[in-house]
């Protein structure tokens, strides 16, 4: 396992490792990164854009069972990002990190994510598990992976708007957070104006339902518990010759009738109790207690009776008031049948029906303050609006003219990209305009919409142009690109190699390439070795030293590793990307 030198290494986040088994044509391979600018090269199928392919699948890309290397149990790859919380991107992946339960160790998160030969695929972040998604969330501040799918997705609108939003700085980024605010507020507003027009009737009627059934609630009069109240009256008037029957057979086995001598009721039979215990009281304490709980008993049992008799005395057939009674049970029940259960609940029903009255009642008052709020929020919305297609057109002057000059060192010097910003028809919630990336490949031509007016090789130069353009907006401390210099060759490709060293001036920059003009400008240079055992090839990946370069530099120049006109050119090309990144 190797590693560049530089003490200063762990001064700013950047990838530091990354280890890939069973992935593709690559059994094992260990690598150590450093800042700068660092180069993977080597033959056609020794397996190259697998180290990209397992950067994507480290940082949350799309699981394939089939790039599970063939017999290989699982695919297993694992990275460790230098995380610094000096700087704002890794203070938000440390936030997002310490949120999923995940360590970081010494300033290092561990990545790791695995794919079986079944398709079953797993994640961790700092030891944990998580979700796919969430290594991505962790990673898209600190990584970015330009392969062909990141160039197709330059061609999608919403991306060509964000990158010119990017490019335009803080105060682009600020006026376009103030408008998405304020437009979200205004179709809020807007949404709840339209459901009380439309809907007016519709709440014009409930109102007046409303109203009849308060009258009707109202017009009764229930109280809390009346229900209950009523009906245990009514049973009392309903019933009140058998209760006084029962109170006057109840009186009489407690006291007995006046004219009766036989002393067979309660009171006189405990009385004749206690006069026999009482007989004996003074010859044992127990009978003295005995006697004195009979007092008690006698004493209540006059009580009692006093209260039964009372009671028979109050009961009085009263048939005006059970018709009163049962009328009003009458009229709470049709109250129940509609509103309640219990009175209880009509009454809750009620207090919850006046509660939306008022509502609806309101609807006049909402309306208008509602259309003075949309208007208000209309014109806020509309002034930021102008203003952030104001700073857009502003930022793809600026773009445009940069982008195109960068194309020009390219080695397309005809080439011009325009980026256009015209007027919507409708506001959306992105402004009141729409980006669109228009490409001229060379003079007199008309600008296309980028992806129907460049190829790929000429896209692969755009957006390492943009790339170059937008170091200093939209800061990523790590980059890596996969064939960005595809169709690219002779002079061109010596361009491509410095504006590759230029991002490396402010960026870890990682390039898998096949061109050696920009293998020179790298500080590091890695070769994906490719090794036949019958069927079988296994790639592993080596840090080359200074004559190890040569060698490989070489084999890309002349196609072999020792021809002395190939490492003399090797040779040549390393002085001037030397000379150039000394300039």
């Amino acid at each position: 396992m190797l590693r560049s030198d530089g003490d200063d290494s762990t001064a700013t986040p950047m990838l530091e490792s990354l280890t890939i088994a069973g992935l593709g044509v690559i059994d094992s391979a260990e690598l150590e990164f450093g800042p700068g600018f660092t180069v993977l090269t080597g033959e056609t199928g020794a397996g190259k854009t697998m180290v990209v392919t397992a950067l994507g699948l480290l940082l949350g890309g799309r699981a394939d069972s089939g790039a599970v290397r063939q017999g290989a149990k699982q695919a297993r790859v694992e990275g460790a990002l230098r995380v610094d919380d000096r700087v704002t991107a890794a203070q938000a992946v440390t936030a997002r990190a310490d949120d999923a339960g995940a360590e970081i160790d010494d300033g290092c998160l561990i990545l790791a994510r695995t794919v079986s030969a079944e398709g079953r695929s797993r994640a961790f972040a700092g030891g944990a598990g998580v979700p796919a998604a969430l290594v991505a969330e962790l990673a898209q501040d600190l990584v970015a992976v330009h392969g062909q799918n990141d160039q197709q997705r330059l061609l999608g609108p919403s991306e060509q708007r964000d990158r010119l939003d990017a490019f335009g700085g803080d105060k682009l980024l600020a006026v376009r957070s103030d408008y998405r605010d304020a437009f979200e507020r205004l179709s809020d507003a807007q949404r709840r104006l339209d459901e009380l027009s439309t809907r007016r009737r519709e709440r014009a009627q409930e109102a007046d339902a409303l109203r009849f059934a308060i009258g009707e609630i109202d017009a009764v009069g229930p109280r809390e518990g009346e229900d209950d109240e009523l009906r245990a009256e009514e049973s009392r008037l309903a019933h009140v010759d058998g209760l006084r029957r029962a109170a006057d057979e109840a009186r009489t086995a407690l006291s007995g009738d006046e004219t009766a001598s036989d002393g067979l009721d309660a009171m006189s039979m405990v009385a004749q109790a206690r006069r026999a215990l009482d007989a004996e009281r003074g010859h044992d304490p127990r009978v003295a207690e005995l006697a004195d709980q009979l007092a008690s008993a006698s004493y209540a049992l006059a009580d009692t009776a006093a209260d039964v008799a009372a009671y028979a005395a109050d009961l009085e057939v009263d048939p005006a008031r059970l018709q009163a009674v049962q009328e009003r049970r009458a009229a709470l029940g049709v109250l129940l049948r509609k509103y309640g259960d219990r009175v209880d609940d009509v009454l809750a029903w009620h207090r919850t029906a006046l509660a939306r009255l008022a509502e609806l009642d309101d609807d006049d008052t909402a309306v208008e303050r509602l259309t003075s709020e949309v208007a208000d929020l209309g014109e806020e919305s509309l002034s930021l609006g102008h203003k952030l297609t104001g700073l857009r057109r502003k930022a793809a002057t600026l773009l445009g003219g940069q982008v195109t000059a960068e194309l020009a060192a390219l080695a397309m010097p005809h080439a011009v990209l325009t980026v256009s910003v015209t007027d919507l028809a409708t506001p959306s919630p992105e402004g009141l305009d729409e980006v669109a990336f228009l490409f001229a490949a060379h003079e007199g031509a008309e600008p296309r919409p980028l992806q129907r007016g460049a190829s790929g090789g000429e896209l692969s130069r755009v957006m390492l142009a943009i790339e170059v353009c937008m170091v200093g907006s939209r800061p990523v401390p790590t980059m890596v690109f996969d064939e960005v210099d595809a169709g690219v060759g002779g002079k061109s490709a010596v361009e491509v190699g410095r504006r590759l060293a230029r991002l490396a001036r402010d960026a870890q920059v990682l390039v898998v390439t096949h061109l050696p003009q920009v293998a020179a400008f790298a500080d590091e240079h890695f070769a994906v070795v490719k090794d036949e055992d019958g069927h079988i090839t296994t790639s592993g990946v080596t840090r080359l030293d200074e004559a190890g370069r040569r060698s490989e530099l070489s084999r890309m120049l002349a196609g072999l590793e020792d021809s002395d006109t190939g490492l003399a050119h090797a040779d040549e090309l390393v002085a001037m990307a030397r000379q150039e990144r000394a300039s």
